[in-house]
């Protein structure tokens, strides 16, 4: 799907008045619903395994595609390369997640989950979904729909505004 370019429009009026209501102000709630439903799976996660949330993003990611260096995490989980680092560092500490070096460049670490990582990883992933259900469960089939078609075009359209602030636009 191809963005329309400087598709502008007026800004709402408890905006454009000068003030930012923050109940109105899209970006914060998209912050505070993500950072509810990762508290809530956070606390699920931890209390059954240990795991932080940079640390199950880490796991989801390598269970689906090992192999991975911690810059290839960082852009698949769109997390900064620190929290990236900091949570491979644990999980690693924990043996859960094997680092070794690619044979094809040195430089470059692969990381995998271990025999540990994958058993925990195959008892979080119903209870992932188990959660998702739970929360798309309540909405109709339409919503759920329109729900995924219009996270899918937001996030075109941030990567659009990311890559025009980086300079990559044009």
């Amino acid at each position: 799907m191809k963005l329309k370019a400087n598709r502008r429009r007026a800004a709402p009026p408890e905006i454009a008045a000068g003030g930012l209501r923050l109940d109105a102000f899209v970006p914060y709630r998209l912050s505070v619903l993500t950072n509810t439903i990762s508290s809530t799976l956070a606390r699920r996660y931890a209390t059954r395994f240990g795991v932080s949330i940079p640390q199950w993003r880490v796991m989801a990611v390598l269970g689906e595609t090992p192999g991975q260096s911690v810059n290839e995490l960082a852009a698949r989980t769109r997390m900064d390369k620190v929290s990236v680092s900091r949570a491979v560092a644990g999980l690693v500490r924990s043996g859960r997640v094997l680092r070794r070096a690619d044979p094809a460049d040195g430089r470059r670490c692969e990381l995998r989950l271990s025999a540990k990582g994958r058993q925990i990883y195959r008892q979080i992933v119903p209870m992932a979904h188990h959660y998702q259900s739970e929360l798309l469960g309540r909405l109709d089939p339409v919503e759920r729909r329109t729900l995924e078609r219009l996270i899918g075009h937001l996030d075109e359209i941030a990567r659009s505004l990311a890559a025009d602030d980086r300079g990559e636009g044009e």
